[in-house]
Formats: structure tokens, C-alpha cells, sequence
């Protein structure tokens, strides 16, 4: 059984639709795909559509935007129950902190001579739900500023960089607790990925799994060997899930392909278990 447990469709910033994306995925020989678009749930229905369809089963879920103290981490939550009102209202937030900083990055970027436009930026969000720092990478391609995705986050859009602005994010622990009430199961996405590993190490691993976090991303692109080797020891010393995955982003992201790493079974079958009704019903 291969089973690829973070994908991106159009609803965020991937490039197929959810529905294409769930067929590339059989395609792919796939037998389990997770669709976990930025911070959204509204690719599920059409993705579940499709799975139904070329039958391969269909994971929900999302990548949330968090916090841990002044740096960004990606938190997968998996099955959470989408009506859950404090879930909703927390992804708003999110969501709403991603279209308010569109004007304030194009405005940077402008002041630092590059002629892009807010309608340029929305062009190529298309379908998603808002628009975010990778449609703005993708306009920027577009434009002939940067060659892909990667050379305009490296040059331009990271912190540090002319065209970076902060946003929103919840933080951490707050969000591991509303997707676990909310019936749903947390691991971190690629937590050794952009020095991650500064603030992610086996102590607040272990802090964060008696708020409730299950698993650790381990076998992705952001790793190397070496850092595969000791996420899975500590996965293993904690007794936290280990996954693997593609983070496939469609044309998005390069070397990304869809079950170029994938999540032993047993472990899968460990975190759908994990998953259990919303404790406000």
C-alpha cells in the first residue's frame, strides 16, 4: 500500500484542481492520498468526488499556519470535523491574515522596483481561497523577475528579503488543541525543514505531544538522510507517528512528486485511529 499523506490542489496553492490532483494520484499508484490544502477545507468535497471515482481513498485534511513562539510552523491536522465553530473561526483568522498581507508585499515589492499589481497577484490565485505568497512568487515567474517559485521565495519573498511582510499566524499549542476537539489528529509538517530544527527539538517535541500532538513528518524533500534517520529515533523515543510524504504542489514546487516519499502503513493505520468524534458533540 503507498500512501502519500500532504498534497496541495488549487483551493491553496497547488496547481491542479481537487480533483485532478486525487486522479494524478492514482495515476501515480497511489492508494491513500491526503488532500491538506493552506489553512483550507473546501477542496474535500470535489477531492472525495474523485476518489470515489478512480478509487483510491481519500484522507481530508489541512496545513495550518501556526506559530511557536516568533516562528512559523506548519501543523497537518487530519479528519478534524470542517464545522467545528472554533476551528472555523481560527482558519478565518488565518485566512484573512493571508489576503491582508497581499497589498502590503506587492507594495514592498513595487518599492523595490518591480512593477507587480495586486490584480496580477489575484490572477494567478485563481480558485484559492486566498491569495498568498506563492501566487505572488507565481506572478513574479510569470513576469520574467524570478525563473520559478524558488528563486523569487529565495530572493524576494522570505523573511529577510525586499518583499516579505508578516501575517497572522495561531499559535501552536493553541491549534494542536481546537483540531483534537475538533475530532482531528496534528503532526508536524517538516519540523527539521527551514531550520526548523532550532526551535523543534526532542524537548518541545515531547512538550507538544502531551498537548495532544500525534505525529512528525519524517521522510520529506526539507530532510536529509541523515535528519530522516534521527526524526524517525525520535519519533520512535517519543512514540509519536512517523509520516512520510510528497508536499506535492502540483507545477508549483519542483522535486516534489506526488509519492516521491510515502508513510508505512502501519503508521497510517496508527494515525487514522488516532482520530476520534469532536468532544463537542
Amino acid at each position: 500500500m503507498r500512501i502519500d499523506l500532504h498534497t496541495h490542489s488549487a483551493a491553496s496553492d497547488g496547481t491542479d484542481t481537487p480533483g485532478d490532483l486525487v486522479r494524478a494520484a492514482a495515476a501515480a499508484g497511489l492508494d491513500v492520498v491526503a488532500l491538506t490544502d493552506h489553512d483550507a477545507m473546501s477542496g474535500w468535497a470535489e477531492a472525495g468526488r474523485a476518489a470515489d471515482e478512480v478509487g483510491i481513498t481519500l484522507v481530508p485534511g489541512l496545513e495550518i499556519s501556526t506559530r511557536l513562539g516568533h516562528r512559523g510552523v506548519h501543523l497537518l491536522g487530519y479528519l478534524p470535523d470542517p464545522t467545528y465553530p472554533p476551528l472555523v473561526a481560527a482558519l478565518d483568522r488565518i485566512l484573512a491574515g493571508r489576503t491582508e498581507r497581499t497589498p502590503a508585499i506587492v507594495a514592498a515589492l513595487r518599492g523595490h522596483g518591480i512593477d507587480i499589481t495586486e490584480d496580477d497577484v489575484r490572477r494567478e490565485a485563481g480558485g484559492s481561497v486566498a491569495a498568498g505568497r506563492p501566487h505572488v512568487a507565481d506572478a513574479l515567474v510569470r513576469m520574467g523577475v524570478a525563473r520559478d517559485r524558488t528563486q523569487a521565495f529565495d530572493d524576494l519573498l522570505d523573511p529577510g528579503r525586499p518583499g516579505y511582510a508578516s501575517r497572522y499566524a495561531t499559535p501552536l499549542e493553541e491549534m494542536i488543541g481546537l483540531v483534537v476537539a475538533a475530532g482531528g489528529v496534528t503532526v508536524i509538517a517538516h519540523p527539521w525543514g527551514r531550520s526548523g530544527r532550532s526551535v523543534l527539538d526532542e524537548a518541545t517535541l515531547a512538550r507538544l505531544k502531551d498537548l495532544g500532538l500525534a505525529g512528525i513528518e519524517v521522510d520529506h524533500q526539507d530532510h536529509s538522510p541523515a535528519e530522516r534517520v534521527e526524526l524517525r529515533g525520535i519519533a520512535r523515543d517519543l512514540d509519536l507517528v512517523a509520516t512520510g510524504s510528497s508536499d506535492h504542489h502540483g507545477l508549483g514546487k519542483v522535486d516534489h512528486d506526488l509519492g516521491v516519499h510515502t508513510t508505512d502503513p502501519e503508521q497510517y493505520e496508527r494515525l487514522v485511529s488516532l482520530a476520534s468524534p469532536p468532544t463537542h458533540r
